[in-house]
């Protein structure tokens, strides 16, 4: 009697066992199909700001010194661009005409309809809808940066002219063309680094 009463003792604790390895094992799954859950939920949120939101850039290279430099991380933001057209001053990251894998990041100066007149350093626009010349006030570059070239350019639709604020040491419209709306990536909006330089891209307000 008593061996029989040790061998049910050693059955049910046997049985608890088993029945808290199966309690131990039914949670551990909960964990990873909950773990896994939120894994995709945080993966897809991230696609969605990653590629309809924002964008990480960084610079490289000195086309857009002295507002921009080499190594800059940058904040590019997609939503203004798909419910209005960029605006002359924008700064934008885009994919390069002559090889869409490799990103810009220039200045936009004219914009769609504009007639973009460079000659003897000066940069002026004849805005669409008028025929008067504007010479551009570009109060974000010293004195000391004049913009080279000789060339007037009229725009199409969808045609943007880009510069580098850099106009010396800058491949932009001057060179290759006029940058189709296509390809326009998004807008500068925000420096994340160097955090000395942490902040909002300002917009640029012309004078005309």
């Amino acid at each position: 009697m008593e061996e029989e009463i040790k061998n049910k003792e050693v059955e049910s604790k046997a049985e608890e066992k088993f029945t808290a390895g199966r309690q131990g094992l039914a949670r551990a799954a909960k964990f990873f199909v909950e773990f896994l859950e939120t894994a995709i939920i945080i993966g897809i949120i991230a696609f969605v700001i990653r590629f309809f939101l924002v964008q990480p850039y960084v610079v490289e290279g000195a086309s857009m010194e002295p507002n921009f430099h080499n190594k800059d991380y940058l904040l590019i933001e997609k939503v203004t661009e798909r419910f209005s057209d960029p605006k002359r001053g924008d700064v934008v990251v885009f994919r390069y005409p002559n090889n869409p894998k490799v990103t810009y990041i220039k200045r936009i100066i004219g914009v769609p309809s504009d007639t973009v007149i460079i000659k003897n350093g000066t940069l002026k626009i004849v805005p669409a809808g008028s025929n008067e010349e504007k010479t551009i006030n570009e109060n974000y570059l010293p004195d000391s940066i004049k913009t080279s070239g000789d060339m007037e350019i009229k725009l199409d639709k969808d045609q943007f002219f880009v510069l580098g604020d850099n106009r010396s040491n800058s491949s932009d419209s001057r060179e290759w063309g006029v940058l189709p709306k296509q390809n326009i990536v998004g807008r500068a909006w925000l420096v994340v680094l160097p955090a000395t330089d942490f902040g909002i891209v300002p917009r640029v307000q012309y004078n005309f």
